[in-house]
């Protein structure tokens, strides 16, 4: 599975990753999402939270914004982004 896989992902124009990188990107797409980790978890059949946290859930840039915005938003009362 994983050769047709990256030869598809190669035509579309996508980084080519192992095919067991989807898990990883699934995760931090769902945390993104606002997906709660215990559900995360749960799809991924992890049987400790930690083990999707740490080892399968990556920050992204847009997290990383969205937080700042909040924290900002939070301390100086200034509406995010987001609209927390």
């Amino acid at each position: 599975m994983t050769h047709p896989f990256q030869k598809a992902a190669a035509a579309a124009g996508l980084p080519v990753i192992p095919l067991h990188g989807l898990r990883h990107s699934y995760a931090t797409a769902a945390l993104e999402a606002g997906i709660p980790a215990k559900l995360v978890q749960e799809r991924l059949g992890h049987s400790s939270i930690r083990v999707t946290l740490d080892t399968y859930t990556h920050p992204s840039d847009e997290m990383a914004r969205k937080a700042a915005e909040d924290v900002a938003a939070l301390l100086f009362g200034t509406p995010s982004v987001g609209g927390a």
